[in-house]
């Protein structure tokens, strides 16, 4: 569903991301883990055609997106680490408008869906200012879902939540994996991805330190009890807390 070759991305001489390569198919989550610094939002907008890869090629669902954006975009989903919405627009009135954009076809049913599978039908008439962080990030996900992507991209997304809203936040997300999309998460909460990934990738300098399932990364850090926050100290600590 994701197949990544080769992905470089430069910003004048210094390189963020150096022909890394993966894949993810659909069902699988997949933790892209590194130190501040390591590349993670430069890899996740190259992957989702916010800023152009200097090298590689990405696919998203079959579409090269370098040569059939359009095409590779409506499959996809990127949500920010902040909620970004229309300060005049209510809760509703986004997840219409979003619909019409990816021209659903019966757009407000399918508002209404998610408002109800996000427990937000309540707070359907309210604006982005009545709401707290936690339902501003329940607005960004119902409208990312509205077009059933396939694939999703998640960056930093239970930063600012309270335990109930993380909870919930990781629910929708491991649902949507049973469902078949192919997903990847960008998180330092390293204890919480343990908990729903299948697969991890670890960065450092914005090269691939380790990749695989949690057992194989275990092994390649000779350690099969160690915690994902183990692992990580150990592969990459020298460059944590820069």
């Amino acid at each position: 569903m994701i197949q990544v070759e080769g992905l470089t991305k430069l910003y004048g001489d210094f390189r963020a991301v150096a022909d890394l390569s993966f894949a993810v198919r659909g069902g699988e989550i997949m933790g892209l883990v590194g130190p501040n610094g390591a590349g993670k939002t430069s890899t996740l907008r190259c992957l989702a055609g916010i800023i152009p890869a200097t090298g590689g090629t990405v696919r998203i669902a079959g579409h090269e997106l370098a040569r059939t954006p359009l095409a590779a975009k409506q499959e996809l989903a990127f949500f920010s680490d902040e909620p970004r919405l229309f300060e005049y627009l209510t809760v509703r009135q986004h997840l219409e408008f979003t619909a019409r954009l990816y021209q659903i076809a019966g757009g407000a049913e399918r508002g209404r869906e998610l408002l109800a599978e996000l427990e937000m039908t309540d707070k359907a008439d309210l604006l982005p200012g009545e709401l707290s962080r936690g339902m501003k990030q329940k607005v960004a996900l119902a409208c990312g879902f509205v077009h059933a992507p396939r694939v999703m991209f998640f960056d930093e997304p239970l930063t600012g939540l309270d335990p109930l809203a993380i909870r919930r936040t990781k629910d929708l997300i491991v649902q949507r994996a049973r469902a078949g999309a192919a997903i990847v998460i960008s998180s330092h909460l390293l204890h919480l991805l343990e908990e729903v990934c299948s697969h991890v990738l670890i960065l450092r300098r914005g090269e691939k330190v380790a990749h695989g399932t949690l057992d194989e990364i275990r092994a390649f850090a000779g350690d099969a009890g160690a915690s994902l926050e183990e692992i990580f100290i150990r592969l990459v600590g020298a460059d944590a807390g820069q």
